[in-house]
């Protein structure tokens, strides 16, 4: 890092470290991991749990089809800016297929092969985004259990994968009809299912914040913004560049506090103020190592401002 003003100090009067903000100010833009059950659409889920907690904003990150479980993120607040963000996030799948026929396992095998790394991926008509010819990587298709008839399978993929296009392309490939008959995914980008909640546990946890006062559960289920763009090269800002730049305006020079040393123009970052609350995804203006020669002028211009506006003061004339 690159220190540019190591006299700046914070002010203990405005803004929260993530880790300390209450409830209240979590859903206010937060995230939580659900275990989607089968059944329902991810649509409905997200509903469900938007009126149950009576927010008015609660989406959704990676549809899951109604017949497939697994992880789905849901977004709360200002948090729901990042949903295109989620919807890149590569993908994994525990997926299981059942055969019109006794196949060999070899064979299969080979197959499966021919469907991994760079391939085409035509959503099926059933879905919900336009069908047109696509490609999308596959890291990884292999086998965890087979009977002649049934196969489980774990899958590696880039977003927006078709399982049921990969079903059906292996069935052509195999000369025999494939059904994908279950569908579940275990990660989404860093996150997994081993820090994910179902439904019921999410009631309960309203429960028992609403009814016993108990705010135990609730904050081990809502996670911090911050906490979904750990990937990005972090700026640190002073209290009154986060004012400006809470109302959109560019990260200018005198702002700074401090900045990573190999950005380079076009880059994207998350000014962060130094309580580490996340102010903006930005798009760097200069390369990081002209940076501390310039006295005034446009460092970064934020794309996606993230934090509520005046939670540090203003100080410049309306």
């Amino acid at each position: 890092m690159i220190i540019l003003d190591k006299d700046a100090k914070t002010s203990p009067s405005h803004g929260t470290k993530p880790e300390e903000r209450d409830i209240d100010q979590l859903l206010e833009s937060c995230f939580i991991l659900l275990d989607k059950s089968p059944g329902p659409s991810s649509h409905q889920v997200s509903a469900w749990a938007r009126d149950m907690m009576g927010l008015e904003k609660l989406g959704h990150g990676g549809t899951l089809d109604p017949f497939a479980s697994g992880l789905l993120p849901l977004l709360s607040g200002k948090a729901m800016r990042l949903t295109g963000k989620i919807l890149t996030h590569d993908k994994s799948y525990l997926a299981l297929f059942k055969f019109g026929k006794s196949l060999d396992r070899e064979d299969i095998e080979e197959k499966m092969s021919m469907l991994t790394g760079k391939v085409y991926n035509v959503p099926p008509e059933i879905s919900a985004v336009r069908v047109q010819v696509r490609t999308r990587k596959i890291s990884k298709f292999e086998i965890l259990d087979f009977d002649g008839n049934s196969l489980l399978t774990h899958i590696d993929c880039e977003a927006g994968t078709y399982v049921r296009t990969m079903a059906r392309d292996l069935g052509l490939l195999l000369d025999t009809p494939v059904d994908l008959k279950e569908l579940r995914r275990p990660t989404s980008g860093e996150f997994s299912l081993s820090q994910s909640i179902t439904m019921q546990q999410l009631a309960d946890a309203y429960w028992l914040w609403k009814e016993k006062g108990d705010e135990t559960a609730m904050l081990r289920i809502l996670h911090p913004i911050e906490d979904m763009l750990s990937d990005l090269p972090r700026v640190v800002v002073k209290d009154g560049a986060a004012a400006a730049l809470s109302h959109g305006a560019p990260l200018l020079r005198p702002g700074v506090v401090s900045i990573p040393e190999d950005l380079k123009v076009g880059m994207e970052v998350l000014l962060v103020t130094m309580k580490g609350e996340a102010v903006a995804i930005a798009k760097m203006s200069q390369n990081s190592s002209v940076i501390p020669d310039m006295t005034q002028g446009e460092v970064a211009k934020p794309n996606c401002v993230l934090m509520k506006e005046d939670t540090y003061p203003r100080s410049w004339k309306k």
